[in-house]
């Protein structure tokens, strides 16, 4: 496959990369900073110099023209709340229309647990985080893209197996970087599993394991 990654320097877009790329796939990590271009470069990855904010969608499906997928892993990261909105909000939703003006069906979002932070004093900025999120996951489910939301747990930076639980409710819980990775990785070449969202946390079975049980659970799904 031929995979865009846009937030290919972050803790999930690296591992993804590199499994991508180990499997014999072609991946393009695109990157605004210039210094983020050597660590998508040491995934395997080929960097290319692009803005969520800045391009317009014209110039992203430029860049995505020639993919069989997109994967949407980027975020604001704390930066506040107009970033959040730019990225995480009109971002997505710029992102989803130059897939479709580009001919790349296939979209992958890594969006958040709903349960995320709760049973902790939240702050007005992280409830914007979620409303954000929350209305691009929305905006995705009604193109007509072969989308994938994976809503992963709490996001933990070690190392982990490999092995995930994943389903569309799930208890919420922790989830290793890698394994998001992992999830994605495999969820990329089984189409089976498209336009559906998938809760994910740590868990027993091996990621591409997990897969095969949610394309037996849900069935191969298509746009409308």
């Amino acid at each position: 496959m031929k995979v865009f990654q846009i937030g290919a320097a972050g803790g999930v877009g690296r591992p993804l990369a590199a499994l991508l790329h180990a499997r014999g796939d072609e991946v393009t990590g695109m990157h605004r900073r210039p210094e983020q271009a050597a660590a998508i470069a040491e995934t395997g990855a080929t960097p290319l110099t692009g803005d969520l904010i800045a391009d317009s969608v014209d110039e992203l499906a430029e860049k995505f023209s020639g993919h069989d997928a997109v994967v949407f892993s980027a975020g604001a990261h704390g930066t506040g709340q107009d970033q959040t909105s730019a990225i995480d909000g009109a971002g997505l939703e710029k992102a989803a229309e130059a897939a479709r003006r580009a001919g790349v069906t296939r979209f992958v979002l890594v969006s958040v647990f709903p349960d995320a932070g709760r049973g902790r004093a939240t702050t007005e900025g992280f409830e914007h985080y979620m409303r954000v999120k929350k209305t691009a996951d929305v905006y995705l489910t009604h193109t007509d893209l072969d989308w994938l939301i994976v809503r992963p747990g709490t996001l933990r930076d070690e190392p982990g197996n490999g092995c995930v639980t994943a389903g569309l409710a799930i208890e919420y819980g922790d989830v290793h970087r890698d394994g998001v990775a992992a999830f994605i990785d495999a969820a990329l070449h089984r189409p089976g599993l498209n336009r559906v969202i998938v809760e994910l946390t740590d868990g027993p079975t091996p990621a591409a394991d997990a897969v095969d049980a949610l394309i037996a659970t849900t069935g191969p799904r298509t746009a409308s």
